[in-house]
C-alpha cells in the first residue's frame, strides 16, 4: 500500500530544497542525515521547525528534504518554506496561518552581481588624486 505524502519545494538565496512530509512522529531529515548532524546551530534548527510550531503540528510529521545550492542559513530558509508549502498541500485550512507569519513567501534577496571596474558589487578601488 502507498504511503501517504506531501511534497513541497522550497528556494532561498542559491538554495534548492525537494521536501517530502509523511505522518509520523518528528523526525526531521536532510540529506540523508539528521538534523542534529546537518546543522549545528541551534537558531537554523528553530528556523526549520517554524512551520510546525506556527501550525501547532509538532510531531505529527516526518520531514525527509533534500537540498543543494547556497550555504546553512539559505538551505534552512529553503527547507523551512519547503515545509511550510507541504502542509498547505497536506490542510489546505494552514494556510491562512502560514501566510501570516509570512512563511509562504519567497524571499527574493540575492547576491548582488560585480560590476566591472569594482572589487565587489559595489566596493570601488580607493581614490587618488594623483
Amino acid at each position: 500500500m502507498a504511503q501517504v505524502q506531501f511534497y513541497g519545494t522550497g528556494r532561498r538565496k542559491k538554495s534548492v530544497a525537494r521536501v517530502y512530509l509523511t505522518p509520523g512522529d518528528g523526525k526531521i531529515t536532510i540529506n540523508d542525515r539528521d538534523i542534529d548532524d546537518y546543522i549545528n546551530t541551534e537558531t537554523l534548527k528553530n528556523v526549520i521547525r517554524e512551520p510546525f510550531e506556527v501550525t501547532e503540528s509538532t510531531g505529527k510529521f516526518d520531514v525527509m528534504a533534500k537540498v543543494k545550492g547556497g550555504g546553512t542559513s539559505g538551505q534552512a530558509g529553503a527547507i523551512r518554506m519547503g515545509i511550510a508549502r507541504a502542509l498547505v498541500e497536506a490542510d489546505e485550512n494552514l494556510r491562512p496561518q502560514l501566510k501570516k507569519a509570512g512563511l509562504l513567501t519567497r524571499d527574493p534577496r540575492m547576491k548582488e552581481r560585480r560590476k566591472y571596474g569594482l572589487k565587489k558589487a559595489r566596493k570601488a578601488p580607493q581614490f587618488s588624486k594623483r
